[in-house]
């Protein structure tokens, strides 16, 4: 057993209200034992010590229904995925969500669908692109309800990935850490251009972690025009301001 059963299901009920299956505690200890092992292979993260694993990716996933509400619906994109987070950690617990997880670096990819086939998670799409590219893709664009990414860039990158893959009403949420606050302002220009606003900036703490996280919660309130993303590499390359 990787995951603690009893302390991870008193953890997600005492901080979001949530109560865990015995099958869904399974899933989570088996998911944790993968990306060990898979680890030994493929160097998929930095965290793998268990209790690492439990904070730092199951439960840092699952804080974005602190944005999304507790009983999250829809269609969902989670962009630079890597392991899976935090898309698959959500789809584990609600698996009615249709999910689609976006990621450029095979390895990862691979992983991921070893995760979804191996737990029969059904409505799970897997893209082996970059975002840029999927944000221009007729099947991607402008039809999600929810964009979620951890880790991936800074803010204004961010929303140049993710608000072309919303629809109008969308919302994004971005996981971030201590610069959560001062990232926001640094994309305004960029959420101007691109329709989105910002609607909130929520604190997260979690168990063992001295450093406070946020969520960026952004609202798309108009249409992205045609030519976002820029082709790959420019976003990051050259920030929307």
């Amino acid at each position: 057993m990787v995951v603690g059963y009893e302390g991870f299901a008193k953890t997600t009920s005492s901080l979001l209200g949530l109560q865990l299956t015995h099958r869904q505690l399974e899933a989570f200890d088996w998911y944790a034992s993968e990306l060990v092992e898979w680890d030994r292979r493929f160097n998929l993260t930095a965290v793998t010590d268990s209790q690492g694993i439990e904070v730092k990716h199951f439960l840092d996933s699952l804080t974005c229904l602190q944005a999304m509400g507790p009983r999250p619906a829809g269609r969902v994109v989670d962009v630079g995925t890597g392991g899976g987070f935090p898309g698959l950690p959500l789809k584990i617990v609600f698996p009615r969500l249709e999910l689609t997880l976006v990621e450029s670096i095979g390895k990862k990819v691979e992983f991921c669908r070893h995760v979804v086939r191996s737990l029969r998670l059904e409505g799970v799409e897997i893209v082996h692109d970059r975002v840029e590219r999927v944000g221009h893709q007729p099947e991607h664009r402008g039809v999600y309800d929810w964009a979620l990414a951890r880790a991936v860039a800074t803010m204004p990158v961010l929303v140049e990935y993710l608000l072309p893959l919303l629809k109008l009403g969308g919302r994004v949420v971005v996981q971030k850490g201590e610069t959560g606050p001062a990232e926001v302002h640094t994309a305004e220009g960029a959420l101007r251009i691109l329709g989105g606003r910002v609607d909130q900036l929520i604190p997260i703490e979690l168990p063992t972690v001295v450093e406070c996280r946020y969520l960026v919660v952004v609202d798309k309130i108009a249409a992205t025009p045609e030519k976002y993303p820029r082709r790959p590499g420019i976003p990051a390359k050259r920030p929307l301001k």
